[in-house]
This record gives structure tokens, C-alpha cells and sequence, in this order.
């Protein structure tokens, strides 16, 4: 298969794309020709995944947004991208690459008092109802007696 050039910084490089290519599930049927590859596809998601931003965003050059999105839903909702994380984390375990250790941190994090739900002191409390808008001092000067 001839390789697709990359073309972003973060897009897989060939030897990436090597260890991934076996990983991904086969078509079952054949049908039109496709017009965008997976890795495209793929690394438009990676893209989108990375960067945080809207679906709309994905630059065209991994194709158009709705297939990028309908890409990542579909392996979604099938399990694919969890079957693919385990193969690379198995890979990576046999090779010596991940270390499985434990480690559990005693800090102590303390949340702010208005995190925690401490009294409030604002505008609004039980002992002035905000109902009651007119002020004493308007309401003199507007009484009859003001002559």
C-alpha cells in the first residue's frame, strides 16, 4: 500500500501506522471505492481528540468532518477503540514498555470554605426579603406631608 504523506505534525508515521494497520477491523462487504483512507480518517480523529475542539474544526485534509465523526462513532459503539488500546497495551507490556506499579499519594487536598458549602453572605439572605425594594428615606419625601 503506498504511504499517505504527513502532512501534520501529529499525524502516525509510517512505522505507526504499521503497528495500527493490523489492529483495525476489516470491511465486510465491498462496496464504492473510498475516497478517504483510515489513516486519514484516523488521524483527523486524533486531531479533534487532541486539539479539544468542535467536530466542524477537523481540517479537510483528513476529509470531511461528518466522515471523520461517524468514523469514531461507529468504533465507538462497537468496541473497536477499546479492543485497539488493549492489542497496543499488550504489545507495549510484552515488550517491556509499560510498568504496572501502584502508587498512592497521602496529600491532602483542602477545598476553599465556599467550596464546602459555607455560609453565604450576599444580596440576598432570609433576614431581608427581596420583595422589599423601597427605601424609608423615598418614602417620606413622597408622602402627602411634602409640601
Amino acid at each position: 500500500m503506498p504511504t499517505v504523506p504527513v502532512t501534520g505534525r501529529f499525524d502516525l508515521t509510517d512505522a505507526q501506522w504499521a503497528v495500527l494497520e493490523p489492529l483495525l477491523p476489516r470491511g465486510k462487504k465491498p462496496g464504492r471505492p473510498v475516497t478517504w483512507t483510515k489513516r486519514q480518517l484516523i488521524d483527523g480523529i486524533r486531531w479533534r481528540v487532541r486539539t479539544g475542539s468542535p467536530w466542524r474544526d477537523v481540517p479537510d485534509r483528513y476529509g470531511p468532518w461528518p466522515s471523520v465523526y461517524d468514523l469514531f462513532r461507529r468504533w465507538q459503539r462497537t468496541g473497536t477503540w477499546r479492543k485497539i488500546v488493549t492489542a497496543l497495551q499488550a504489545r507495549a507490556d510484552a515488550a517491556g514498555l509499560i510498568t504496572w506499579e501502584v502508587s498512592v499519594d497521602s496529600t491532602v487536598a483542602r477545598a476553599h470554605q465556599h467550596a464546602a458549602g459555607a455560609r453565604k453572605r450576599g444580596i440576598c439572605r432570609p433576614s431581608r426579603p427581596a420583595a422589599w425594594t423601597t427605601s424609608r428615606l423615598i418614602t417620606a419625601w413622597a408622602g402627602p406631608a411634602a409640601g
